[in-house]
């Protein structure tokens, strides 16, 4: 994911995504989806009026209802993103927030710009993503995903209340997957199943439940595993394998087009 922006993102501000992945949200239904964006800078050091900013890696937070995150979540996000400086040998820091509206149109509710406003007294350029997923059409019967990219700032009507502050999204293409990036895409499955495994594994050691009960439990277990499996870990598979077949006919070509030039220098000489 890359993105642009100015030093002070408002009114004027741009931002550029590229790899942007909502498996995130598309995971699961039953939670909103947050989580912390790291980005990389790669400008001279804010010497000029545009940044360009990479996030390389998502941090997933604990799921709940809330999408406030909490000072010891913002603290393990500037340590992993400290952590992949040092894997990455570039500097990293904290970009912003995202999470999910299942359901429900992309724009902010009151409680998101109320939260964005918070982050940005630490930081200024703080921004925050919504996907909204999950939204099908009726009668066409497509699904649609929107996603916003905002700010805040103190309404006109009340100095207590904030707005919105809508900044454009540009999403470009990239050519390749970051490790990082990779290492998420394949980590979220893990983390999801092992959220219904705790839960399941919670209710199993209840020794009140009737045989009606357990296997009761047991099939809703195994209904979610598969529904793990059919929404997430099979289009993951599929696209990683396409990616790698792509990949595979890409070297071939490189090295035939190697083979060519070489012929080429050789009757040259």
């Amino acid at each position: 994911m890359a993105i642009r922006a100015k030093k002070q993102l408002g009114r004027t501000g741009r931002v550029a995504v590229a790899r942007s992945y909502i498996w995130h949200p598309e995971g699961k239904q039953v939670y909103s989806a947050r989580g912390e964006a790291e980005r990389k800078k790669f400008a001279n050091d804010l010497k000029h009026e545009d940044e360009r900013l990479v996030p390389e890696k998502i941090v997933m937070l604990e799921r709940t209802d809330r999408v406030e995150i909490s000072p010891e979540q913002l603290s393990a996000a500037s340590i992993k993103a400290e952590e992949l400086a040092i894997e990455l040998k570039q500097p990293l820091r904290v970009l912003g927030w995202y999470h999910s509206h299942p359901h429900i149109t992309v724009w902010p509710s009151h409680v998101d710009v109320q939260t964005q406003a918070m982050y940005q007294m630490m930081e200024p350029g703080f921004i925050g993503l919504i996907f909204s997923v999950f939204n099908e059409d009726k009668n066409s019967k497509q699904n649609k995903i929107q996603t916003t990219c905002f700010q805040s700032r103190k309404s006109s009507l009340s100095e207590n209340q904030f707005e919105r502050i809508e900044i454009p999204l540009h999403i470009v293409p990239s050519s390749s997957i970051g490790q990082a990036c990779l290492e998420s895409l394949v980590e979220l499955p893990r983390i999801i199943s092992q959220e219904e495994d705790e839960a399941y594994q919670s209710l199993a050691q209840n020794s009140d439940m009737n045989l009606v009960t357990k296997l009761h439990n047991a099939s809703v277990y195994s209904c979610s595993l598969a529904l793990i499996m059919e929404v997430l870990m099979g289009p993951l598979m599929q696209t990683l394998e396409a990616r790698h077949e792509r990949n595979l006919l890409r070297i071939q070509e490189l090295t035939q087009k190697r083979r060519q030039l070489l012929n080429q220098i050789e009757a040259g000489t």
